[in-house]
């Protein structure tokens, strides 16, 4: 089952973005898996993209959320800035505070026209990671509760449901791979997740900007519900850029380069992008991880004497760090030494 994005796309690249179908996957039905993970890896290896149906996660959590995230933003900026981003790299971030630099497929050179709030994986005071301080673990700022009551509860609720049908998917990743399908449990016992709470306005974007500009996520995975108002676009290998079309009720999920590098390239991080929108647009993408000290050194199934190593073991944390400081300047808890954002200049 599939979505088309070209009917024009040329005969040597894939014309559609994969739709695969959990429902037979989640209910245990006999051969489930092995055909899913099949329908998987083709889709990992082709496109990098796919759709999910059929995935469990109710339309109404995933609208309860958007509609926080709406209510959020429409907060006046010096409420949103008593969130803005900390030592943590985490928090609210203004608009024009990240340049993908790091992206190979774009010269991007304008500041990206989104607004956001960073969230992590909720801990507890006493989680050895908050004791440790470490980067992207928290602890979360949230929005005040009176203000925004229902902030925190519904969007714990909506990450909780995200990250418990990111679990069921490890064993089809697994056998996508070739590998037992209990493989990644271990490398996931305190997920590394983060999730991009995001606020696109509808302006008029100079050349060469962006809502955000052409790059590859960061991680092992993502997770996105469609957004009501289209703009993201996905690029085929031979350089073109597709719209990734509404498939409704979906999740469009693709693969990070922390992925691509433990895959030894096997698995595809295509680059995306968000253009500027003609109305205002929301989303929410939830990037799963491993543990802050996997490795993604090459799987045993995607390395050999005639497919050496490509890259350099790399801990996941470090990996994020370096993406984070190189992308972002310092009010989207980044690096960057660029000018301040617009919003933030007079503060």
């Amino acid at each position: 089952m599939s979505a088309q994005i070209d009917m024009e796309a040329g005969l040597d690249e894939p014309t559609e973005i994969p739709v695969l179908d959990l429902e037979a996957y989640l209910a245990g039905d006999d051969g489930a898996l092995e055909k899913l993970a099949a329908e998987l890896r083709h889709a990992q290896e082709n496109v990098g993209f796919y759709f999910i149906i059929n995935h469990g996660v109710s339309r109404e959590l995933i609208a309860q959320a958007y509609d926080q995230i709406r209510q959020f933003f429409a907060q006046p900026l010096d409420e949103k800035l008593k969130l803005r981003v900390d030592e943590t790299s985490l928090g609210y971030v203004p608009s024009k505070s990240s340049i993908y630099v790091t992206s190979k497929i774009n010269d991007n050179t304008k500041p990206d026209l989104n607004e956001t709030l960073l969230t992590a994986r909720e801990r507890a005071p006493d989680h050895p990671s908050i004791l440790a301080e470490r980067r992207f673990h928290g602890p979360n700022q949230w929005p005040d509760e009176n203000l925004l009551p229902d902030y925190r509860d519904r969007m714990l609720a909506y990450y909780a449901a995200i990250e418990a049908l990111a679990f069921k998917m490890l064993p089809v990743y697994a056998r996508a791979l070739d590998l037992p399908a209990d493989y990644f449990e271990p490398f996931f016992n305190d997920p590394m997740w983060t999730t991009r709470n995001s606020f696109y306005p509808a302006v008029a974007p100079e050349d060469n900007q962006f809502g955000i500009s052409p790059h590859c996520d960061h991680g092992f995975i993502t997770f996105l519900p469609l957004s009501d108002e289209p703009g993201l676009q996905v690029q085929t290998q031979s350089g073109r850029w597709l719209p990734a079309e509404q498939v409704e009720g979906a999740i469009i999920v693709n693969t990070g380069e922390f992925m691509n590098r433990w895959t030894n390239g096997r698995f595809i991080a295509t680059p995306h992008r968000v253009i500027a929108p003609e109305n205002d647009r929301y989303s929410t993408a939830l990037f799963f991880n491993p543990s802050w000290d996997t490795v993604a050194d090459p799987l045993p199934t995607c390395v050999s004497a005639d497919n050496p190593a490509r890259f350099e073991p790399v801990r996941m944390i470090d990996y994020l760090s370096w993406y984070v400081d190189r992308n972002f300047n310092q009010d989207g808890g980044g690096r960057r030494e660029d000018q301040a954002s617009d919003e933030t200049d007079d503060r």
